[in-house]
């Protein structure tokens, strides 16, 4: 038997297996119940539209917000990351490590608990919007710090020495010609942070949201325990996969525009 004919044969043997786990996992679900569970439509239709002009309304808010933060915060840790002077490269290390190592949720804790008793009387503008927007862009802006330095140092030095020659400070050569060629480098990843903070920003029902403050998973939430169903949670993830399914098709399709500029 020729290696064609044996890899065409491997291959069919899959497709095989995988319509044969398909048709048993078909045949043994419990189809009328999980219409009744995930799929009820008399329940989906209470959701709206209080689901769009609020809870997702919210999340995106809460989402871009953190962005937004995270993306200062991340340029401002990521110059640091690459100064010439020792305490800040310091600095900037250890809250890259401290960051990236505490799992979101503890940030949010600390946030919305932590910083009020720390510090009494004080407060974040914005309420928990405020709150939000900084625990998301703390966590965020570790990340992206790491991610701008490297797209910063992907910027052939010989253009900032040019630069340098023809008369420009080093914050202006900076400013005009390494960060804009290194954001275009970085978009791709930026964008796949955007993804995985849209997903966390399901973490503000530990802030003790009130009903107008409510994102995706905590309107989803509180609707499942009033209905005892779970079709607001089913209905709620389907407006998640509404946002990040395009956003996760814009990501690969700049980092093969990016490839082939390459």
């Amino acid at each position: 038997m020729s290696p064609r004919r044996r890899r065409r044969m491997a291959r069919g043997a899959q497709y095989a297996v995988l319509v044969a786990a398909v048709t048993v996992l078909a045949a043994l679900a419990d189809w009328p119940r999980i219409q009744q569970q995930f799929l009820d439509p008399g329940v989906a239709e209470q959701l709206f539209p209080d689901l769009i002009t609020v809870a997702l309304f919210n999340t995106v808010v809460y989402t871009l917000s953190g962005f937004a933060v995270g993306l200062v915060l991340g340029l401002l840790v990521a110059l640091m990351r690459l100064s010439s002077v020792g305490p800040y490269r310091w600095l900037a290390m250890a809250y890259i490590e401290f960051f990236r190592g505490l799992p979101a949720l503890l940030i949010f804790i600390f946030v919305g608990v932590g910083v009020p008793l720390a510090f009494p009387g004080a407060a974040l503008p914005g309420g928990t919007y405020g709150q939000v927007a900084c625990a998301l862009g703390l966590v965020s802006a570790a990340y992206m710090a790491e991610t701008m330095r490297a797209g910063i140092q992907a910027v052939p030095r010989g253009q900032v020495e040019a630069a340098r020659t023809l008369g420009m400070s080093q914050g202006l050569a900076m400013r005009s010609i390494v960060l804009p060629q290194a954001f275009r480098i970085i978009v791709p990843p930026l964008t796949n942070e955007l993804v995985l903070l849209f997903k966390d920003s399901s973490l503000v029902l530990f802030l003790g949201v009130t009903l107008e403050q409510r994102e995706l998973t905590k309107f989803g939430r509180d609707l499942a325990g009033q209905e005892a169903n779970t079709t607001p949670i089913f209905v709620a993830g389907l407006c998640y996969l509404l946002i990040t399914i395009p956003l996760g098709l814009l990501v690969r399709r700049l980092e093969a525009r990016h490839a082939k500029a390459r």
